[in-house]
């Protein structure tokens, strides 16, 4: 059965992600996404949320999670099998890679 690992590997504060150009309704605050953390890691066995997962988040990415544990690959990330993507948070987005593992 094909399994996917999703690890965590950055989160932005609004600081990276605006600069010194707040807009207007932004907080000026370095807050970043308390939901994960650099090196957080999930297993998938299915095309579901795992528990504690953002679903905000899941929604994000699932395209890429449903294209890998279906077999397929983005060639343009230079490793078969490995994807990378991010919740859309406009504020403090995550970015995720996506890793399939065969069993």
């Amino acid at each position: 059965m094909t399994k996917l690992k999703i690890t965590v590997v950055k989160t932005f504060t609004n600081e990276e992600v605006f600069g010194d150009k707040f807009p207007e309704d932004v907080e000026k605050t370095n807050n970043r996404c308390r939901k994960y953390h650099p090196g957080q890691t999930f297993t998938l066995d299915e095309v579901a949320c795992p528990e504690g997962f953002c679903p905000w988040a899941f929604a994000d990415i699932f395209r890429e999670i449903r294209h890998l544990m279906l077999g397929g690959d983005y060639p343009w990330t230079g490793k078969p099998a490995v994807a990378f993507a991010s919740c859309t948070d406009g504020k403090k987005p995550v970015i995720f890679k996506l890793e399939r593992i065969e069993e």
